[in-house]
């Protein structure tokens, strides 16, 4: 256990680490964050004060963003603001740590109307120049009161030139605005980057889903990192009740300069600080899946014992590692009982032959659905979401077997239940678990979102209810991974409650996430597979992009795959349709990428390919998963989609530059042997004749 002394007046000198400099030193008047690349400074309370971030930059250089007095934090209780610059007195300050090699502070501090106390911790972490920070909010009061407004950080900025000047990247980084910029749901990142000065900020927000918050230069010269305000399309609220607290998500900020371009942060110290120190669920998973197979298209629900069969010794035959049974196996939303019909023996024979082909059975959940006429409904009509009438409503779409669970309820313990059973009987290591819980991505009233019963015990009305239902659903996926650790839940877009929609705080509790439904047998669903990988990466790690909905017998499949190769490979369809000769071709693709993923432990990273933009129409694109902390390589993939050129030059990043690699095409043909820094600086030539045509290369030390 880690034991320190705190001592006002003098800095921290003891500490459990040892010879480890600690990244948080304090006065009675100043707290000091400092781990060799970012510093921060906080002007501390005394008896009665402001808390104020008086300082933020590089260690080295200048930093032309900042005042010298930011708010730091800022919310609303009872429609009362408070924040850093209110009057606080100072209660104390402690080391702060977290399991990911986080270390810094926490400062407690006492409203001057002794009403509220604040806990604010900071966490830094080795070798980035990141700042963790969130708030736990307590109630002094005899009374429950109301939170809304939640600003975690809070920065004012200089006059004219950051507001004037700067790129708002925004959409995970990728889409670039000037101006002032209010974000929405789609904002789990963003960067401000002023080129003139080639500084910026790079801003994370840990929220979930449609409740979080990230403003820049929106109604003031300042940018807010937090939870929805009270006059957002979903607002946040949360009652806290007499002497409890409320802790609100984290939120992390990286500040830079000497950088020419907002990308570099974004394919750098970014995924290097998602990968090791955020928590995600995919660093904790063991193996990673590197080829899935999915029954949903072209099938839908007409799936039987006899089908999947079939398609479970094609797919095996093609070298798939899991195989997911989609949507039809129920009985009924709700219930999730076996239907009879379509497996008269039940999944037992049919899970433990999927098996016996060597590949790890997955199955389809609606995690928050019941049918009307599902057992659990007419037993437990109390556990479902209320619209504003008091009517049980389906969030997701307007269906007739659909009606919406509200996780605030009894619900929660029923399909833990559920889930775990089975998990149990039939070996699960993959679910899929679909369909709305708080909002959808098909409704566009906001009154058609949430649950507006004031008789579930997980929350008191509406806005509550919407970030209320994020929670346990988080909950619940952190318990089922506590039984069955390598377990990968996909957690589709659909839960998430918007479109395409991806974020820190699913990545967290759940491995993957269901992005989009894409029909289509030519170069069409290759673009926008890759666009769509492109767009959520590497802000977001390529492997939990589960793009759909690809078909084997395509005609151009093996494009697909080479499309996919860039964020988790995933194929649909009918390999019943394929010659022995595809699924020898197919299984020379599968083989491949578990030999890049045993190699090179490629699933655990991405990035840009430079000079290769977008992928679009008449370009030429690309992607590389080089393994940074080891150096040893990765893949490379290069695609021409209708561009005039059909040569380029490839350049691969983020080597060791004095050691040698090779270049190899997937068929093992050398293409090259080059030094670390001859690949960053001149790469190698790669010819495509093909209008629309890309290719995979492994690039590995020699």
């Amino acid at each position: 256990m880690n034991k320190h002394i705190l001592l006002f007046g003098c800095f921290l000198i003891i500490s459990a680490l040892g010879s480890a400099q600690p990244y948080a030193s304090w006065t009675k008047a100043e707290l000091k964050l400092n781990n060799g690349l970012v510093e921060r400074t906080i002007k501390l309370p005394a008896d009665k004060g402001k808390f104020i971030t008086s300082l933020y930059k590089p260690v080295v250089g200048v930093f032309k963003y900042f005042l010298s007095e930011n708010t730091d934090f800022q919310f609303e209780i009872n429609n009362k603001v408070y924040s850093g610059k209110g009057n606080w007195a100072l209660k104390s300050v402690e080391k702060h740590t977290d399991a990911k090699s986080g270390d810094g502070a926490t400062v407690t501090l006492l409203s001057e109307d002794k009403k509220i106390e604040v806990q604010v911790q900071f966490l830094l972490y080795p070798s980035l120049p990141v700042i963790r920070k969130n708030l736990i909010i307590k109630n002094l009061t005899q009374a429950t009161v109301q939170l809304e407004s939640v600003d975690i950080e809070k920065f004012e900025v200089t006059g004219y030139y950051p507001s004037t000047f700067s790129w708002v990247c925004h959409d995970y980084g990728r889409r670039r605005s000037i101006g002032p910029y209010d974000g929405n749901m789609q904002d789990a990142l963003l960067t401000v980057h002023n080129s003139d000065w080639q500084q910026g900020i790079v801003i994370g927000n840990e929220a979930s889903g449609v409740m979080k918050h990230t403003a820049v230069f929106w109604d003031e010269l300042a940018i807010n990192i937090g939870l929805t305000h009270k006059d957002a399309r979903f607002p946040f609220k949360k009652y806290i009740a007499k002497s409890e607290s409320f802790t609100t998500p984290q939120v992390f900020t990286m500040v830079y300069n000497n950088h020419k371009d907002p990308d570099e942060m974004l394919n750098t110290a970014v995924p290097e600080f998602v990968r090791k120190h955020m928590g995600i669920r995919l660093s904790e998973l063991e193996k990673k899946p590197t080829f899935v197979y999915n029954t949903w298209t072209p099938f839908a629900k007409k799936i039987d014992e006899k089908l999947i069969m079939e398609l479970a010794k094609a797919a095996a035959d093609a070298g798939m590692k899991e195989f997911v049974i989609d949507d039809g196996w129920q009985d009924s939303y709700g219930d999730w009982g076996i239907d009879k019909k379509k497996f008269p023996n039940g999944l037992k024979p049919v899970m433990d032959y999927i098996k016996s082909l060597g590949m790890k059975p997955g199955l389809w959940v609606s995690i928050g659905t019941a049918d009307p006429l599902s057992k659990v409904y007419h037993q437990h009509p109390e556990w479902f979401v209320k619209d504003k009438n008091g009517k049980p409503i389906s969030l997701v779409i307007d269906d007739p077997d659909k009606y919406t669970a509200c996780f605030s309820t009894g619900w929660y313990g029923y399909i833990k239940e559920v889930l775990n059973r089975l998990i149990g009987d039939y070996g699960l290591q993959y679910l899929k678990l679909d369909f709305s819980v708080v909002t959808s991505p098909y409704r566009f009233n906001i009154n058609e979102s949430g649950c507006y019963a004031t008789n579930h015990a997980g929350h008191k009305d509406h806005s509550e209810s919407l970030y209320a239902n994020y929670e346990p659903m988080w909950n619940l996926f952190d318990e089922l991974h506590v039984t069955t650790p390598n377990l990968f839940i996909d957690c589709t877009f659909e839960t998430m409650g918007g479109l395409q929609l991806i974020d820190y705080a699913m990545l967290k509790h759940a491995e993957g996430n269901w992005m989009s439904n894409y029909n289509g047998p030519d170069e069409k669903i290759d673009l926008r597979i890759r666009n769509m990988a492109w767009w959520r990466s590497p802000a977001v790690p390529a492997t939990a992009l589960v793009i759909g909905n690809p078909e084997m017998q395509d005609s151009g499949w093996d494009l697909h795959i080479k499309s996919l190769a860039g964020a988790l490979p995933i194929m649909l369809g009918d390999p019943r349709k394929l010659s022995a000769a595809e699924l020898k071709k197919y299984r020379g693709f599968a083989d491949w990428l578990q030999l890049m993923e045993n190699r090179f432990q490629i699933m655990s990273f991405r990035q840009d390919l430079n000079g290769f933009g977008e992928p679009m129409e008449g370009m030429w694109d690309g992607f590389q998963r080089i393994n940074t902390d080891t150096k040893t390589g990765g893949i490379v993939g290069v695609f021409r989609h209708g561009a005039i050129e059909t040569k380029r030059q490839v350049t691969v990043r983020y080597l060791d530059p004095e050691k040698i690699y090779t270049v190899k095409q997937m068929d093992g043909k050398l293409m090259g042997t080059h030094t670390g820094k001859e690949l960053g600086a001149q790469g190698f030539e790669i010819t495509l004749p093909k209008l629309y045509d890309g290719e995979l290369f492994e690039i590995s030390l020699q």
